[in-house]
C-alpha cells in the first residue's frame, strides 16, 4: 500500500490533499489496516502529513535555488529544511569512454554512484569522476554521510571555484529507476557538471538524475531600455 500512494505522489497524481481512507480502500481492494499502515509509514518518512479535522496532505516541498550557486546538493536540501542523506552504490577506476575523455581530459577517473536522499526519500541518482588522486583521498571517508564538496575543501585542501552546468530533460535507466523507485518512463532532470578550481584545474565531472517533480527553479530577469 505505501508503495502504490508514493508511486501516485512521485508521478504528480496526488497533489496536496490524498484520497481518503475509504477511496484508498475502493480503489487497491485493501483492508482499512492496510492503507492506514501504509499512510502512517508516509507520515513517519516526511511524504505525508496530517492535518487535524481536513485529511491526509502531501508534504514533499520542491527543492528551489539550485541556479546560479555552486552549491552541494546536501547544501540545497539543509536550505529547504529538509535532511539530506546519501547512500554509496559503485566506486571504482575506470577508463573513460572517449567523450569524458574530451570533457575532463583524463583517461582514467575515479568514479563514484550514489543515491541521494532528501527526508529518507531518493530524490536523485549522481554520478562523480574525479582525477585518480582525489578519489582515493576521498573513498577514505565515509561517503554515505560525508558530502563531496564538504571533504574536497576541508579535508583534501582542494576549492571548487567555478562551474558549467547543463540541465535537460531525459529518462533515467531501468537500474537507476528501480533505486529511485520510480518508472523508467518518468521525465528526469538531467544535470551535467563539470568543475574547475581556482587555478583551472579540472576537479569534477558529475553526471546526475534527479525526480522532475522534487525541483523547481526561480529566476529573477529584467529588460533593459534601449
Amino acid at each position: 500500500m505505501k508503495h502504490e500512494i508514493e508511486e501516485k505522489i512521485f508521478n504528480g497524481e496526488y497533489i496536496g490533499k490524498i484520497p481518503s481512507e475509504r477511496e484508498l480502500m475502493d480503489e487497491y481492494y485493501v483492508s482499512r489496516s492496510t492503507v492506514r499502515e501504509g499512510i502512517a509509514q508516509l507520515v513517519r518518512e516526511g511524504v505525508l502529513e496530517k492535518r487535524p479535522g481536513r485529511g491526509t496532505f502531501v508534504k514533499l516541498r520542491p527543492i528551489n535555488d539550485w541556479l546560479g550557486n555552486l552549491s552541494s546538493t546536501s547544501e540545497i536540501i539543509e536550505r529547504m529544511g529538509m535532511t539530506p542523506g546519501a547512500k554509496l552504490i559503485e566506486h571504482n577506476i575506470i577508463e573513460l569512454s572517449d567523450s569524458l575523455h574530451e570533457l575532463t581530459g583524463l583517461k582514467d577517473a575515479y568514479y563514484f554512484k550514489r543515491i541521494r536522499y532528501a527526508n529518507n526519500i531518493p530524490i536523485g541518482i549522481e554520478k562523480h569522476y574525479y582525477p585518480v588522486n582525489i578519489g582515493q583521498e576521498l573513498i577514505k571517508f565515509d561517503l554515505n554521510k560525508e558530502a563531496f564538496y564538504e571533504l574536497l575543501e576541508h579535508k583534501i585542501g582542494i576549492k571548487p571555484y567555478a562551474a558549467e552546468q547543463i540541465i535537460k530533460s531525459n529518462k533515467v535507466s531501468m537500474e537507476d529507476a528501480r533505486l529511485l523507485g520510480v518508472s523508467p518512463t518518468l521525465s528526469m532532470l538531467n544535470a551535467e557538471r563539470k568543475i574547475t578550481d581556482i587555478d583551472n584545474n579540472f576537479v569534477e565531472f558529475e553526471n546526475a538524475f534527479y525526480r522532475s517533480d522534487m525541483y523547481s527553479f526561480k529566476i529573477n530577469l529584467s529588460r533593459k531600455s534601449n
